[in-house]
C-alpha cells in the first residue's frame, strides 16, 4: 500500500488495519493472490469439497483444509510449482513429484516456506507440509510451503550467513530490534564463516537472536521475529557445523551460495 502512494516501502503500524484504512486512507480487503486462485473451484465444486481435501491436526491445533501452492526450488531435480493437497510428507514432495534430490544425494535440510520459518533439519524429512508442521518440527510455522531444500553437501554455516545477509538487508531501520540485531548477527555469522570466531560468538548470536524474538510487541512487523527463529534453529539443529567451523577443524564443501540460488 506504501508503494502504491508513492511513498517509501515500510510496514505500517497497525491499528488502524488496511479494512478500515488502508489505499489512501480507504477500506481496503488485501488478499493473497493465492487465496484468489482457490475461489474458483470452490464456486464450481463447493466449500464442502474443498474441506475434503487435506488433513485433520493430530494435535489438537486448525484443520489443514484445502491444497497448497508448493514452489519448491534448491537442490531437487524438477524444481517448481505443484498444487497439492495440504499434508503431504516432505519427502513424498520432493521424492515423487520433484524428482528426488539433485544428482543423487542425499537430504539435508529444507526450509519449509520462507526463511522466516526457520529451519527443518535432516531428521526432519518426512515432515508433513501442514499446519501442525510449526509445533511438531520446531519451527514457526509452515509459511508460503514453499520448502527450500538442501543436499548433503550444503555448508550450513555459509546458508547461516546468506540468511542473515538477507534480513540486514530487508530491514527497513524503523525499530531498534531489528535493526541493530540484524546487523549483529550478520557480523558475527561473518566471522564464524570464515573461521575467525571463537566459542563465545556462537553464545552471543544465539543470544542475539533470542532477544530479537522474545520482545513482543516492540517491532512494527515480524520481520525480527523471522530472524530469531531462522538463526536459532540452524543453529541448533546444525550446532556441529557451527562448532566445527570455530574450532577450525572443518572441511570446506564446494556447493557455493550463488549456485544454490540460481539452482
Amino acid at each position: 500500500l506504501e508503494g502504491i502512494e508513492g511513498k517509501r516501502g515500510w510496514p505500517r503500524i497497525k491499528p488502524p488495519f488496511p479494512a478500515l484504512k488502508g489505499l489512501f486512507g480507504r477500506p481496503t480487503i488485501i488478499n493473497n493472490v493465492e487465496t484468489l486462485a482457490a475461489v474458483p473451484s470452490i464456486i464450481e465444486r463447493g466449500a464442502k469439497w474443498y474441506n475434503e481435501l487435506g488433513v485433520e491436526s493430530s494435535i489438537g491445533g486448525p484443520p489443514s483444509y484445502g491444497t497448497k501452492l508448493m514452489g519448491v526450488s534448491g537442490h531437487v531435480a524438477r524444481p517448481g510449482c505443484y498444487e497439492l493437497e495440504l499434508g503431504i510428507p516432505l519427502r513424498t514432495l520432493v521424492e515423487e513429484f520433484c524428482g528426488g534430490i539433485r544428482n543423487g544425494k542425499k537430504f539435508k535440510a529444507a526450509i519449509p516456506g520462507g526463511v522466516s520459518m526457520g529451519i527443518l533439519g535432516t531428521d526432519q524429512y518426512d515432515a508433513t507440509m501442514d499446519f501442525d508442521i510449526g509445533r511438531k518440527c520446531n519451527v514457526l510455522g509452515l509459511g508460503t510451503a514453499g520448502p527450500t531444500v538442501f543436499d548433503e553437501d550444503t555448508d550450513m554455516v555459509a546458508v547461516a550467513r546468506n540468511i542473515s545477509r538477507f534480513f540486514k538487508h530487508e530491514s527497513c531501520g524503523q525499530c531498534t530490534p531489528c535493526r541493530e540485531g540484524s546487523g549483529w548477527l550478520y557480523q558475527l555469522m561473518t566471522r564464524i564463516e570464515q573461521g575467525d570466531a571463537k566459542t563465545k560468538d556462537l553464545d552471543l548470536a544465539m543470544e542475539v537472536a533470542c532477544s530479537m524474538g522474545s520482545m513482543p510487541g516492540t517491532t512494527i512487523c515480524g520481520l525480527a521475529d523471522g530472524n530469531n527463529w531462522a538463526m536459532r534453529t540452524i543453529m541448533e539443529k546444525f550446532k556441529d557445523e557451527f562448532t566445527a567451523r570455530v574450532s577450525r577443524s572443518f572441511v570446506p564443501v564446494t556447493i557455493s551460495m550463488s549456485e544454490l540460488a540460481t539452482s
